[in-house]
């Protein structure tokens, strides 16, 4: 039992891991543990049960959820006096069972749902105040379930007789002005939720963020039942997730893009009002001395940054803020009102938006709509006057409604001429506030409150390391740290304290350059030998079996909690350390051992942190971390599209000489097609340098050349310039020649006549066949196009008409020139075999094109001395030489050539051309 009472939060922390990695792997086992420590009384208890109850996920009826949810219930039951004796306990299962009767209305879950019931009104009466702790939230979630005949008369006692819940409670007010807090609106998320949401508002890009959005979708939000947790999710984002200056100023994903992905999928009207209600409800009683600017912020930027792609969100939020406010609780209408009053002016004052007057007054905005917020909020519906007025004496409303307005720290103003031209040749991309960067002050670290909880040996080294003068001094108390860390009676419970002291104490390592100026094998080893690297370095030396290896990297994760610098300086250490020569793998085992618990989701976050703080490190890191994790480095463009948005030209060539010397391969055969057609969205010199890299690698082009399809000329001019420059350096093969032929015919668009034109010139033989096989194909199987339609002929959409009108461009853009091109003999069989079996119209259309072959059959038809006598002045096409192609294959003395041609007939003629179709053909 005494095991038991110390053990009780590291086994918090152990049920947090294994549901998080596998929700109901031994769950059964878990409750039962839980009910023991429980029934036990063991210290702590209360921490385990409120995290085994957090995964219990909302919006999700599966019987395995429902098992835990119902099983967990039982506990707080049975064991009442228990819970009673603990009042964040009874908030947190309050918080919880009200919000889970939302799903558990279905005839199925009646039994169920009475249970809770019974429950939140037992804990609500009998332990009001504890539960009053959570706020306004808890009006909010009370609202949902009013209609529930125990709930409503529960809700009457709030709003008309507060007393009789307890002395201390004066009324609805008293809870609606307290800011819930952010445990209480994280305990509706399962640590997986979490971790994912986290991710992406830290880690992943603006505008890559819809895979990330898919799998979210998929996982937690494809049910029916699904949709209430959107209000969870946006509670959360609005209360917990308050990203630091830094992530605000960068490209990260914003709180606001992803509450606009979550409201325009949200496909009930119930759970759509439900869910503006969350986006709004810290505004309804919103006070600059308790609540903070965060909470409200996604709300307005939501409405700002809709009003141009989705103006009807805009205009439902809008009309949803007017409508609140008398509605809300009409005997408190004007707190509410004063409160949204507060929030508006509060944006103002802390510059989220410039002005309110592009927003309230906007064009796009029903007449109804704008007529309604003139009447609610005459304040904010005018534009102030600007420091220089322009000849109307007012700010046009365009450039108060740019995107760069949002966080914009200065007033609004006209730009300058030079600025206007600097940015019209540029993609639109998105501007955040940028703060002002403060140069850092080093404070002395401070592990005050961690020192007393570790026990006496461990605190006096950690105090040592704390005094430790110089780097060796420090190593050698880190390495006794490690070794106490690694003996038998070492309490695992102050894993997370010591880390908390270590993560301090070292803050200091983790600033500035990690790469030395100067790369050799000295200045190498010198950078890895940080007190830091000691835990790396026991590692290395361990064996993988050894119990220590997993001691160590527990605490390491531990570290990876508070300090998720650790993650890439690791990398480093293995790559640049001799002691670690050969051990990169062992970074996957400390991904598995962290809390995301996935190499690739650690890897590109380790790497996204590295691009972040040093460019340098991260193109040294590049090659080893292509080459020993190809499966998680090549399947997807994120780490290439990290790198090439940083990196300059000295370092593009850098890279691609690894490329060349066989150090680094970025590209498979199997996934580079999919990587370029990725790139197509990025910035333009990313997507060279993306196109450069894919150059120096020796990938034939027939890999990449279906990409063709995805090209459009004004759209994507980068990826066609460099296609371009690489296919005139290539013979033309079949696949080669279709494709670019099957690209859409436009006036504007010169890339396949381009290419053509440059292939005539140097392989016209080799073109002459492959179009020819193009147009008897392409003739011959119009009744057969749909019967052998697969993948790729979907892609390609060739047609005749689209052949010879690229052959017709050709021939147009050839006309004053010598290339001979059109006195081949494979495309004047082909345009006759062509003319003779299309309809009038394709006649008329390519008559120019269909003249050379009839000169060809003109030709064809004299008998054979004539046309050697007339050849030199009759014949137009014999620019290569003096004869034309028929003379030609005489010349070689082929008796094949010189008996068709002995053939004057031109039904003799068209059975040859039908020949060729049989020869040709699929």
């Amino acid at each position: 039992m005494i095991a038991l009472r110390r053990g009780a939060p590291l086994l918090g922390r152990c049920v947090a891991a294994v549901t998080a990695a596998q929700p109901f792997c031994g769950a059964y086992h878990l409750v039962w543990l839980v009910r023991e420590l429980v029934k036990s009384g063991v210290m702590g208890a209360d921490g385990v049960l409120m995290t085994l109850m957090k995964q219990i996920a909302g919006g999700d009826l599966s019987s395995k959820n429902l098992w835990l949810a119902e099983s967990v219930l039982d506990v707080l039951l049975d064991q009442k006096e228990w819970v009673v004796k603990s009042g964040m306990l009874v908030a947190m299962a309050v918080y919880t069972y009200l919000r889970l009767l939302v799903d558990h209305g279905t005839t199925p879950l009646l039994v169920l749902r009475q249970k809770e019931v019974d429950f939140c009104i037992a804990m609500l009466r009998e332990r009001f105040m504890d539960c009053a702790v959570i706020g306004r939230d808890l009006v909010r979630l009370l609202q949902n379930v009013a209609r529930i005949p125990e709930m409503e008369l529960l809700w009457k006692d709030l709003l008309h007789n507060p007393a009789a819940l307890s002395p201390q409670f004066t009324g609805l007010l008293q809870l609606l002005t307290a800011r819930t807090s952010r445990k209480f609106l994280a305990c509706r998320l399962t640590p997986d939720m979490e971790t994912k949401l986290l991710f992406m508002t830290s880690r992943v890009r603006f505008g890559q963020q819809k895979r990330y959005q898919e799998w979210f979708q998929r996982q937690y939000l494809s049910t029916a039942e699904s949709q209430s947790l959107r209000c969870d999710l946006i509670r959360y984002i609005c209360g917990v997730v308050h990203p630091s200056n830094e992530v605000l100023s960068s490209d990260i994903l914003p709180r606001w893009a992803i509450i606009g992905w979550l409201l325009t999928t949200c496909t009930s009207n119930v759970a759509a009002s439900n869910a503006k209600l969350a986006l709004f409800y810290d505004w309804l009683f919103f006070s600059p001395e308790k609540d903070s600017i965060m909470n409200i912020e996604p709300a307005i930027l939501v409405m700002h940054h809709s009003m141009k792609p989705h103006p009807a969100i805009t205009a439902t939020l809008l009309d949803f803020m007017c409508r609140i406010i008398p509605h809300f609780f009409p005997p408190l209408e004007s707190q509410v009102r004063q409160g949204v009053f507060n929030s508006l002016t509060f944006i103002m004052e802390k510059r989220v938006l410039a002005h309110l007057a592009p927003l309230f007054d906007n064009p796009k905005l029903d007449r109804e709509l704008r007529s309604m917020l003139r009447e609610r909020f005459p304040e904010f519906c005018t534009s102030p006057s600007p420091p220089h007025r322009g000849e109307n004496g007012g700010m046009d409303n365009h450039v108060l409604d740019k995107e760069d307005g949002c966080y914009d720290t200065t007033e609004a103003a006209f730009s300058d001429d030079e600025e206007e031209v600097n940015n019209k040749g540029k993609k639109q991309r998105e501007f955040r506030f940028q703060p002002i960067k403060e140069e850092i002050i080093e404070e002395p670290a401070d592990i005050t409150p961690f020192q007393d909880q570790l026990e006496d040996v461990m605190k006096e080294k950690v105090l040592q390391l704390q005094k430790a003068s110089d780097a060796e001094n420090q190593c050698e108390v880190m390495q006794e740290i490690v070794d106490l860390i690694l003996e038998d009676d070492f309490d695992p419970e102050q894993m997370s304290t010591l880390a908390s002291c270590l993560a301090e104490l070292f803050k200091g390592h983790f600033r500035g350059d990690v790469l030395p100026d100067d790369i050799t094998e000295e200045s190498l080893e010198e950078s890895v030998c940080k007190p830091v690297c000691l835990v790396f370095r026991n590692l290395c030396t361990m064996q993988e079996d050894n119990s220590g290896f997993s001691v160590l990297l527990d605490m390491l994760a531990e570290l990876y909690q508070k300090q998720p610098k650790i993650g890439y300086h690791l990398l480093y250490y293995l790559k640049a350390s001799k002691a670690a020569m050969g051990k990169m793998s062992l970074y996957e085992s400390f991904a598995q051992a962290t809390a995301l618990g996935d190499l690739h989701t650690c890897l590109m976050m380790d790497m996204k942190a590295c691009q972040e703080d040093d460019v340098r490190l991260l193109c040294y890191l590049t090659p080893s971390i292509y080459s020993q994790f190809p499966d998680e480095t090549l399947r997807s463009g994120e780490l290439l599209n990290m790198i090439v948005a940083v990196i300059d030209s000295t370092q593009l060539q850098e890279l691609m000489c690894h490329v060349m010397m066989g150090n680094l391969v970025m590209f498979r055969k199997d996934s580079v097609l999919n990587i370029l057609i990725q790139s197509l969205d990025w910035e333009t010199f990313e997507q060279y340098s993306t196109w450069q890299l894919f150059l120096a690698h020796s990938i034939a082009m027939e890999t990449i050349i279906p990409i063709l399809h995805h090209l459009k000329y004004k759209e994507h001019p980068e990826a066609l310039s460099c296609l371009l420059l690489q296919l005139r350096r290539e013979k033309p093969s079949e696949d080669m020649v279709k494709m670019v032929l099957s690209r859409p015919c436009h006036h504007d668009d010169q890339f396949t006549t381009s290419i053509l034109r440059h292939w005539a010139s140097k392989h016209d033989d080799t073109l002459a066949e492959h179009i020819k096989t193009q147009l008897i194909k392409n003739n011959n199987q119009p009744r057969k196009r749909q019967s052998l339609r697969s993948s790729s002929s979907k892609l390609a959409q060739l047609t005749l008409e689209q052949i010879l009108e690229h052959l017709d461009n050709l021939r147009l853009s050839l006309t004053h020139t010598k290339n001979s091109f059109f006195s081949q003999t494979p495309i004047l069989q082909a345009l006759q075999h062509v003319q003779a079996s299309c309809d009038e119209a394709h006649k008329m259309r390519y008559s120019d094109l269909f003249a050379l072959a009839e000169e060809y059959e003109d030709f064809q038809s004299k008998p054979l001395k004539s046309r050697r006598k007339a050849a030199p002045a009759s014949s137009p096409r014999s620019r290569k030489g003096a004869a034309p192609p028929a003379t030609e294959e005489e010349s070689v003395s082929s008796s094949a050539s010189e008996e068709e041609d002995s053939k004057p007939k031109a039904p003799k003629r068209k059975r040859k051309g039908s020949s060729a179709v049989g020869s040709d053909s699929d």
